[in-house]
């Protein structure tokens, strides 16, 4: 079965009117941006990459927020992913401003442990989200608790919370897909098939099963070295969990290019089409680099969107990224990877191109 979301690719390709501006050397809006609303977790994960940011209790100024949101609707902005440091569902108006994004002609998507996805929050938001993937990382109560470092009875929680939105959705016509991901660990392979099984009876469209990127500033480095070879036939067997509104994806194409030698691209390109903001407001150019004064662009609580794009302190940051950042260095399962390798061929062409 063909993965319609392009999980495991990027959808760039689709933009190629942004894209050919950006070769023209113009100055481009993000089309898409992540978004911390909560720094604040109420789970502690094993493998969690932003451990180093301590989970501060820290929040988004809803006022402030909707404010930049609207004006990035302005400038163009087509897409926004709520997640990051923290639990975004801890922020107690994170219904009213995916309600409010969407509103701005932002598509909403939504990342979260699922725990406080309940039914209030779906009356509230759900018809104003394109997607909602909740992380769910074993396949038993028990190994749940380990990973998730949260009580047992999460896991259930978290189930019947996703079922519960699959039928609010399909009852309102609600084009929100629902799905789960995992983070594949030697702790809970053995329990993937049954988590697969899980997800399918409680009505979702898919799980994604993703390989663990040691982030270089994680404090937790146990899983740094995980060989994922031997668990590339495990899609065989995860095929029979598929049918015609479920479907398993197994990240193998970034597990593969876990093992390569070289990246395929000498330069980060894919700054200008994304950026990131954190619970406190600021402005990174690279969410792998939160903390490192070299990608930080600004701050939505000082300044517009717009001024901080087209400010100095980006200016900066990029000139340092064409000229001296070197991608090896960089987070193995980067989130712009492919976009990176995309955007390399797009300016490095081979021979014969016009041979089409």
């Amino acid at each position: 079965m063909k993965d319609q979301f392009r999980i495991d690719s990027h959808k760039l390709m689709f933009h190629p009117r942004t894209v050919a501006r950006w070769l023209e050397g113009e100055t481009i809006y993000p089309l898409y941006m992540e978004l911390s609303p909560s720094g604040a977790c109420n789970h502690r994960c094993s493998f969690c990459a932003l451990d180093y940011l301590e989970y501060r209790p820290r929040f988004l100024s809803t006022e402030i927020l909707k404010e930049r949101v609207h004006e990035l609707g302005r400038l163009g902005l087509k897409s926004l992913m709520l997640g990051g440091e923290g639990e975004p569902l801890l922020h107690r108006d994170c219904a009213g401003i995916i309600s409010h994004a969407k509103g701005c002609g932002i598509d909403v998507a939504l990342t979260t442990n699922g725990v406080l996805l309940d039914r209030n929050f779906c009356e509230q938001a759900l018809t104003s989200l394109s997607w909602i993937k909740a992380s769910i990382n074993a396949g038993l109560p028990e190994t749940y608790a380990r990973i998730h470092r949260s009580s047992t009875h999460d896991f259930d929680t978290v189930l019947n919370n996703l079922s519960a939105a699959v039928e609010f959705g399909r009852k309102v016509g609600s084009a929100c897909v629902i799905g789960a991901q995992i983070v594949l660990l030697p702790e809970n392979a053995a329990e993937v098939e049954n988590l697969a099984h899980l997800c399918r009876e409680a009505g979702l469209s898919y799980l994604v099963i993703k390989p663990y990127s040691q982030h270089h500033k994680s404090l937790t480095r146990e899983f740094a070295h995980i060989d994922y070879t031997p668990f590339l036939p495990l899609l065989e067997r995860l095929e029979a969990a598929n049918d015609e509104s479920f479907r398993v994806i197994l990240r193998d194409k970034t597990i593969r290019k876990m093992q390569r030698e070289k990246r395929g691209y000498g330069r980060c390109l894919a700054l200008p089409f994304w950026s990131y903001v954190d619970a406190g407001g600021d402005v990174w150019g690279c969410s792998s680099h939160m903390g490192d004064e070299r990608y930080f662009y600004g701050n939505i609580n000082h300044e517009t969107f717009q001024e901080i794009w087209l400010g100095e302190r980006r200016r900066r940051s990029l000139e340092f990224v064409a000229e001296e950042l070197d991608p090896e260095t960089c987070r193995m399962n980067c989130r712009m990877d492919e976009i990176n390798l995309y955007l390399w061929e797009l300016t490095h062409s081979t021979p014969h191109i016009n041979f089409i």
